[in-house]
């Protein structure tokens, strides 16, 4: 029982200490893991390693508002914020820092967004290949220009850690 404890003190702690920044020029901001819609096309990336961002006919909802993310093929975590202003916040560039990856070691990685001042934009990271699954410390960071509109702390951790949230997309028999 004292180990259950220390686990779950160990959970709260890590979670209350995850980094959030949130500027004024944001309405309204939410974290969170979500289990990615299809994909119904692609566009160009180049600070990226696959060179390609997903677009998505619709947003999903969050499955959690954890910022623990199992590291699992098909899971996605990710940022929903709005624009105080009505006619939303573009470009925004926005940079993903992350334990190295990939055949160069990458651990900066940023695309080209907007931010709608009508609803909530989302902004996420889908782990789509085996080389993306680097467990530690990620931050995603919106910018426009020189100012920061959010930043948030997620850590990606071994799927056994969080085995509720490495199974919720139905994407568990992966683990094996």
């Amino acid at each position: 029982m004292i180990r259950l404890y220390a686990i779950l003190f160990c959970l709260a702690t890590s979670a209350a200490t995850a980094e959030v920044t949130t500027s004024n020029t944001i309405a309204s901001m939410e974290a969170g893991i979500i289990c990615p819609p299809p994909t119904v096309g692609s566009t160009p990336a180049p600070g990226t390693l696959a060179g390609t961002t997903h677009i998505i006919a619709e947003e999903p909802p969050f499955v959690s508002n954890a910022r623990q993310v199992p590291a699992v093929l098909g899971l996605g975590f990710g940022i929903k914020a709005q624009s105080v202003a009505a006619a939303g916040i573009a470009p925004v560039t926005v940079i993903v820092t992350h334990p190295p990856m990939g055949d160069t070691n990458a651990t900066v990685q940023s695309f080209q967004t907007s931010i709608s001042g009508q609803d909530p934009s989302l902004t996420f990271y889908q782990f789509d290949y085996t080389y993306e699954l680097a467990r530690g410390p990620w931050t995603m960071t919106a910018h426009y220009g020189a100012d920061v509109l959010f930043s948030v702390d997620f850590e990606v951790v071994d799927p056994a850690r969080t085995p509720e949230l490495a199974g919720v997309c139905g994407y568990l028999e992966l683990l094996s």
